[in-house]
């Protein structure tokens, strides 16, 4: 059953993405047409009843800041807000970083419904996947992202719950935070949002400008006014003057920073040895992910020099198994290939594999700011330069119960 969700869902994506043509293409596109414009109905009521401060969000009495997108998937948003938490946290911040731990495994059910219906008494606090000092959950109970973000940020408090509001105040009261980071937290509306930093892929700005399920919108290209700090990912070495002005015409307010994701190395999977870029220059690889943009991934690896001569792509997210990297792996050997490279994002969802016939490398990426540096000083000057107490946040939180 679940490869032939997976399968369905490639499909569809591959429909949404415009890579599929003909009848049964452009049925499943009209169907998915028709709950689109639900959708944005329901999203624009939701987001009017908080304008209308109808619904209230809380405040927890320190800095909230958070880092997403108007589509689904692809922007680069965690890589911008490691940095973004690295260098709070060299300034002296202590961070705290919640998210909602997208596709890890759900808690059991009577757990949830407890939870549901005795919400007022905390009964389950959120998933601690770094307490600042050590990982303490895996990629499978933490989510790619999160796991990801506190195996990279010693240091940096990570937390896993669909109510941030509940994971804002864990991390006040038992880590002493005194700024919180939504991560994936445009949309998040229960929590009030200091500062919104919303991410931009140049590639794909607004994806097919449909929205979801026809399209990968979040929410109207307007909506895009919300944002605090417009950081345009996946930029080149020569601004996009017409996209820029698209930018400025939805929001006259807002920050524009360029970046681009630097690769630094490639990382063995097995031994954690860092090897240089060049590694595999002139070399011939095959190419594994489960990502939103694979074929983005590939051309990154073939600029790096390297000859991608096969590919497995899977679903956003995939959980490997233990098999199906065996069967690639003997693939690239039968292929004499010299490595299976994959994204750092997949590699957390790797199991174990015990003398691999190829090396299995995974390539470090980091956010590198082109254009807007005195902006990007700017935010972290907004959020380093404005200390609150640890008490002080407390009897906020306490008060936003």
């Amino acid at each position: 059953m679940r490869v032939v969700l997976e399968r369905f869902e490639r499909y569809a994506v591959d429909v949404i993405l415009e890579r599929r043509e003909g009848g049964r293409a452009n049925a499943l596109k009209f169907v998915l047409g028709g709950f689109a414009k639900v959708y944005e109905q329901a999203v624009q009521i939701r987001l009017g009843l908080y304008r209308r401060r109808l619904f209230r969000p809380q405040e927890l009495g320190c800095p909230v800041v958070s880092v997403g997108n108007l589509t689904v998937g692809g922007t680069g948003k965690t890589p911008v807000a490691e940095m973004l938490a690295r260098e709070l946290q060299r300034r002296g911040r202590r961070v705290a970083i919640l998210s909602r731990g997208y596709k890890s495994v759900p808690r059991p059910f009577s757990q949830r419904l407890r939870n549901k219906l005795f919400k007022h008494l905390d009964l389950f606090p959120p998933r601690i996947v770094s307490d600042g000092k050590d990982v303490l959950l895996d990629s499978r109970r933490a989510g790619d992202e999160p796991h990801m973000l506190a195996k990279n940020l010693p240091g940096v408090c990570v937390l896993v719950d669909k109510d941030r509001v509940k994971s804002g105040l864990h991390a006040l009261r038992h880590f002493d935070s005194d700024v919180l980071l939504l991560d994936d937290g445009l949309q998040y509306q229960r929590l009030r949002h200091r500062i919104d930093v919303v991410l931009v892929d140049s590639q794909a700005p607004f994806g097919n400008e449909h929205l979801l399920p026809r399209g990968t919108l979040r929410e109207p290209p307007a909506n895009l006014r919300r944002a605090s700090y417009i950081v345009v990912t996946k930029s080149g070495p020569k601004p996009d003057e017409a996209l820029l002005a698209r930018l400025r015409k939805l929001n006259r307010t807002a920050a524009i920073i360029e970046c681009n994701h630097a690769p630094r190395h490639w990382q063995d999977l097995r031994t954690g040895e860092n090897l240089p870029l060049d590694h595999l220059k002139g070399r011939h690889v095959g190419a594994m992910s489960g990502i939103a943009r694979p074929e983005s991934f590939e051309e990154g690896v073939r600029q790096l020099g390297a000859m991608v001569e096969i590919s497995k792509a899977f679903a956003d997210h995939h959980r490997f198994t233990k098999k199906e990297i065996l069967r690639f792996l003997e693939w690239c050997d039968r292929r004499s290939l010299d490595a299976l490279v994959t994204t750092e994002k997949d590699a957390v969802r790797f199991p174990d594999i015990d003398n691999p016939p190829v090396p299995m490398l995974f390539l470090r990426v980091e956010i590198e700011i082109l254009r807007g540096r005195e902006h990007w000083e700017e935010l972290l000057g907004r959020l380093a330069g404005d200390p609150v107490t640890p008490a002080g946040a407390k009897r906020s939180a306490a008060a936003a119960l």
